[in-house]
């Protein structure tokens, strides 16, 4: 698996809140940025104490798009408290940010959150991957284009694979490798990076829908049935104890907010 992680050094330098880490998500992350794909950059920003112990509260979510050198950026951090909260529930999103191989700024609270982050992985964020694939179907099916048709394979196989093994990994590619996925996809992935917008009518040889639907319900099913014999917990322990994933956020929380 190869990806290449862009230099976005100056955006990091630009950001007036401290920031425990940002990754590049998306596209990228997924195997299948097209030539004119933006870059979604996510992460996490840390609030110091007086911006929460007081009347006035900093921003929970920070959320901007700019033009950079002819490329868009979307950029969204979440305060650490507000991402931890996410990362104790079945948030399929938050965690593949933090786990992604694209790292564009790191730090110890990072590296700390990825050793709490494989106890907060439970069978119920199977709901996730299940109720974005069902989005994306759909999207599909009104327009006809690559990009949400790829989408709810990569989210399938996600799921598939975070169900049997724990691992979060979101690179289609190298999911449809391991996994057994059509044969297809190798080609649809290829014709999506010529163009974020193309559809699946312009690709020569396309598959046809019946069988892509086809595919999908037996994705979906596998999907189901793995979450259903997932040796996952159904949910993280929430209780203060010694040993929650709840307690560790706690405690790294409180200490990057008083540094």
């Amino acid at each position: 698996m190869t990806m290449t992680v862009p230099d976005l050094s100056d955006v990091i330098a630009a950001e007036p809140r401290r920031l425990a880490f940002a990754t590049v998500s998306g596209a990228h992350l997924y195997g299948f940025p097209s030539q004119d794909s933006d870059v979604d950059l996510r992460g996490a920003h840390v609030l110091p104490a007086e911006e929460v112990v007081g009347l006035v509260h900093g921003p929970d979510t920070v959320d901007r798009t700019w033009d950079r050198a002819g490329t868009e950026i979307d950029l969204v951090t979440h305060d650490i408290a507000k991402f931890a909260t996410l990362l104790l529930r079945r948030n399929g999103y938050v965690l593949e940010q933090l786990l992604s191989p694209l790292v564009v700024h790191t730090s110890e609270e990072h590296r700390a959150m990825i050793d709490i982050a494989p106890r907060c992985v439970t069978s119920s964020h199977a709901h996730h991957y299940l109720g974005f694939a069902g989005t994306q179907w759909r999207l599909f099916v009104g327009n006809g284009e690559l990009k949400p048709l790829l989408y709810t394979f990569r989210a399938l196989l996600t799921g598939i694979h975070l169900m049997r093994t724990g691992e979060t990994v979101a690179h289609l590619p190298t999911l449809a490798e391991n996994l057994g996925a059509p044969a297809y996809l190798a080609g649809l992935i290829d014709a999506k990076r010529t163009g974020e917008h193309r559809t699946l009518g312009s690709v020569p040889d396309a598959p046809v829908h019946s069988g892509l639907e086809a595919d999908v319900e037996r994705l979906r099913a596998e999907l189901e049935q793995a979450r259903d014999g997932s040796h996952l917990p159904v949910a993280p322990p929430t209780e203060p104890t010694e040993r929650s994933p709840k307690a560790d956020l706690h405690d790294l929380i409180v200490r990057m907010r008083l540094a």
